[in-house]
């Protein structure tokens, strides 16, 4: 990379990677292994993009927040970040195309790991992404990048399939109103016939007080 696009590119992987790092968790190896990979990638960044060497240790940044636990939605919030960027240079264009698409792919791997308890929450996910995967594919499209543009509409029709199949044995989340308020356990049993699942019950609903729960709330199908 030219010096005059390592100039601007090398700050805007500072503050993606710093972004990023705060989602790290401080504690545990996996953590503390992120924070190392991303502290020297960020040290480091001007001397890797001169040297054309930026893309493995910036994915390896990724991966290692990935098995740190960063969740993909904190990775949305890097790639909104690094959205809103406005590079000029060509290299730092690169690097802002490159950060947006490690994050999608990155969040595609928590994705596909995920255990769901109701259609909605697949639902959820599906429509998040829809629209950072299309604008990603747009620009790869207009860049002419071929190769890149059938990667990324892979990976969307990948992902998209395994939450539509994920999504089909699961139960909806229905509405249900009581005409006073009950105990937690009175509720599961009388939506659930299960007494057990009360605490499912008040996790959903995010209840205070177990003892007097809102007439109104969520639960699901089955």
């Amino acid at each position: 990379m030219k010096r005059t696009d390592a100039n601007e590119a090398a700050p805007l992987v500072d503050r993606m990677l710093a972004h990023l790092l705060s989602f790290v968790p401080a504690k545990g190896r996996p953590g503390i292994d992120a924070r190392t990979a991303i502290g020297d990638t960020r040290a480091n960044a001007y001397k890797l993009l001169i040297g054309d060497a930026m893309g493995p240790p910036l994915d390896n940044c990724f991966d290692q927040a990935c098995q740190a636990g960063v969740s993909w939605q904190q990775l949305e919030k890097v790639r909104s970040q690094i959205v809103q960027e406005k590079p000029v240079s060509l290299g730092a264009v690169l690097l802002q195309n490159a950060g947006i698409r490690l994050c999608l792919a990155t969040e595609a791997h928590i994705i596909a790991g995920m255990a769901f308890v109701s259609r909605q929450q697949v639902d959820a996910i599906k429509a998040a992404l829809f629209q950072p995967f299309m604008d990603s594919e747009e620009v790869a499209a207009d860049d002419m990048d071929q190769m890149t543009f059938q990667s990324l509409i892979t990976l969307h029709g990948a992902i998209s399939n395994h939450l539509v199949q994920t999504a089909l044995p699961l139960p909806r989340m229905l509405n249900y109103q009581f005409s006073k308020p009950l105990p937690s356990l009175v509720m599961a049993y009388k939506l659930y016939s299960d007494a057990s699942r009360a605490d499912e019950l008040r996790d959903e609903n995010k209840i205070v007080h177990p003892a007097f729960c809102p007439m109104l709330g969520e639960a699901l199908s089955a």
